[in-house]
């Protein structure tokens, strides 16, 4: 997120744990991807394609729009036919309802401070997962790993690990560095399931974003922020932007409206329908 503010106050994620739902078809794959990870072949990547017309949907799926051609929605949910379909995962922090479980079968793997208290992001109120070490690094794939196997299982076509920047919440804690080194691990694991990755802001790894194995960005507030076209650069214009205010929809798409997937939606991406929804492209 914008490297002025350390703990932004509009990154938005969904607030849903659940278990990963059954394998549905892929898109432009005629099998199944549970029957091609059977056969031992791992699927084609597929990156996004520029300017492709983009739903936030991480807070409770919906049918889309007339027009829109890619979604983001939460591992829990089902991916949508004939769309391209990108699939949220809170990869650096443990999700309120979640951390009991992470506390029961992977106490060490939650950063702590000193006083082996839990760090949390207070503005979310997650706790920040320990990326210091390779060891857990490792660990912690395997577990998120799994997730992203699920998310191509279940038939999305892309992964976007949220909370990247969790190291600027982390007092000092961790380091960009180790956020790297696991994303790495991340996009590996996706790639070999046949998943392109989404770099989740963070302007401040764009530098690292080959290395690391990023195929497109998810951009929350570029243009609040003055950001999109450094997305735009390093990624080929294969971004999708969300804004939240109306100043930030409207200058986000007024420089980069013809070339990147633009939605403005409210702060709690709640589902058509529901109180407060918001959806606007340009």
């Amino acid at each position: 997120m914008p490297n002025h503010a350390a703990v932004p106050l509009l990154r938005r994620r969904s607030t849903v744990v659940a278990g990963v739902v059954g394998a549905v078809t892929a898109l432009g794959v005629g099998v199944t991807l549970s029957h091609v990870f059977a056969a031992g072949t791992a699927p084609k990547v597929v990156p996004p394609t520029a300017n492709a017309a983009f739903d936030y949907q991480i807070g409770g799926p919906y049918a889309p729009a007339k027009g829109v051609t890619a979604v983001s929605r939460d591992r829990s949910a089902r991916p949508v036919g004939g769309l391209y379909n990108v699939c949220y995962v809170n990869a650096f922090q443990a999700q309120p309802d979640a951390l009991d479980w992470w506390q029961k079968n992977h106490p060490d793997l939650i950063l702590r401070d000193r006083n082996k208290r839990p760090v949390i992001d207070e503005d979310w109120d997650e706790a920040l997962l320990d990326t210091s070490t390779a060891d857990k690094r490792s660990r912690l794939a395997d577990v998120v790993g799994a997730w992203v196997d699920g998310c191509a299982k279940s038939g999305f076509q892309a992964v976007e690990p949220d909370n990247l920047d969790s190291y600027e919440r982390s007092g000092g804690l961790l380091s960009k560095a180790n956020n790297a080194a696991f994303a790495k691990l991340l996009a590996t694991r996706a790639h070999s399931a046949g998943l392109a990755v989404g770099q989740k802001n963070t302007v401040d790894m764009l530098p690292d974003s080959t290395k690391i194995g990023f195929d497109f960005a998810v951009a929350e507030e570029c243009g609040e922020y003055d950001e999109c076209g450094d997305y735009a650069e390093a990624y080929a214009d294969r971004v999708f932007v969300i804004e939240y205010s109306s100043g930030g929809f409207s200058r986000a798409c007024a420089g980069f409206g013809a070339r990147l997937g633009i939605v403005q939606r409210d702060l709690g991406v709640a589902p058509r329908g529901a109180g407060g929804y918001t959806f606007r492209t340009c």
